[in-house]
């Protein structure tokens, strides 16, 4: 038997429009009368007509998310802020894969409006202008996570890497580094490789350190990465002491080169690495590193998202908070 609004109101003892508000989140009753009408539903076991309700309110309450691919670490913390938002605000979300450069964006887009989503979450995609353009032409509210675009007409939340990037690279050298070297970064990277390699290089200049090419290892973020950049410091020996690690996985392959080698972190080498995923404190020794807030930009972008839906409110552009977590991969280096 199908279990109708019109049996939660009777069990309830309340009208039939006051079980819809609950139901539907419109507010306009109690915290107890909607505890009561919610675990009454519950026993008995009612389900809504998603489709229906859909047409009815010209809405789906579906968000959208579109990012790379599952392979790196951090996009879990931002999905699953995502994820816990909506929720709590009623509403599913719809993953997909644009690939590892986002060549498959435009495809997304095209599926997920076929979807009718409400609106539109993008993660750490570097756009290019035909993209832009489409996104740009939606008629839903969206904003970029963890990436921006060149002039900055899309809302973004993000961290300010190059900032992050001076701060990670001056712990360093008040740690008593000279000779700190960069691994791991993406050179063709606007949206986070240039500015690391940028912040890097001003804490650098700025304490009077000079640094050469050979300091800075190119690389895709990737724990591969970490490892060959290490075995390229080690080959051209040039005295590097501490290395700044674009990512935690780069700084993970720093840490299995360095035991391949005989090299001691911290005794013999520091690392410090960027993101702070969950992999960083179970690193041997416990990475320092820096925190990007992955589930609180997930739960912003979220949120901001949410409010463009219900509130018509304009999405807004945030820049978020990074922190230095210390732990043990960094050693006072003495002269």
């Amino acid at each position: 038997m199908t279990i109708t609004i019109k049996d939660i109101a009777n069990a309830a003892k309340v009208s039939t429009a006051t079980v819809s508000r609950v139901l539907n989140g419109a507010g306009g009753y109690n915290e107890e009368t909607k505890k009561k009408i919610l675990h009454i539903a519950e026993e008995l076991g009612y389900r809504r007509n998603e489709m229906a309700r859909s047409l009815v309110k010209k809405s789906s309450n579906l968000i959208g998310i579109i990012m790379p691919s599952v392979s790196t670490i951090f996009y879990a913390d931002i999905v699953n802020g995502i994820e816990k938002l909506a929720q709590k605000h009623g509403f599913s979300v719809i993953l997909s894969h644009a690939g590892v450069k986002g060549n498959r964006l435009i495809h997304c887009l095209k599926m997920l409006e076929e979807r009718k989503v409400d609106g539109l979450v993008i993660v750490s995609i570097p756009l290019m202008e035909d993209q832009i353009q489409a996104i740009e032409s939606l008629s839903i509210p969206y904003v970029l996570l963890s990436t921006d675009t060149p002039n900055k007409q899309i809302p973004f939340i993000k961290v300010d890497d190059y900032e992050a990037s001076y701060a990670a690279t001056e712990y360093l050298i008040k740690h008593g580094h000279r000779k700190i070297g960069l691994a791991g970064v993406d050179f063709s990277d606007r949206v986070a490789g240039i500015p690391r390699i940028e912040g890097y290089k001003k804490a650098l200049k700025d304490h009077g350190l000079s640094f050469s090419a050979n300091d800075i290892k190119a690389g895709d973020y990737s724990f591969t990465a970490g490892k060959e950049a290490l075995y390229a410091f080690h080959t051209e020996k040039d005295g590097i002491t501490a290395v700044f690690c674009v990512s935690d996985e780069v700084a993970l392959g720093i840490i299995s080169a360095a035991y391949e080698l005989g090299i001691k972190i911290p005794e013999d080498l520091s690392v410090v690495g960027y993101d702070n995923t969950r992999v960083a404190e179970m690193a041997v020794p416990p990475l320092t590193t820096i925190e990007q807030p992955f589930r609180l930009m997930g739960e912003k972008g979220c949120f901001k998202i949410i409010e463009a839906i219900q509130q018509k409110k304009a999405v807004k552009t945030e820049m978020l908070p990074f922190d230095i977590v210390e732990r043990a991969s960094v050693k006072h280096w003495e002269h």
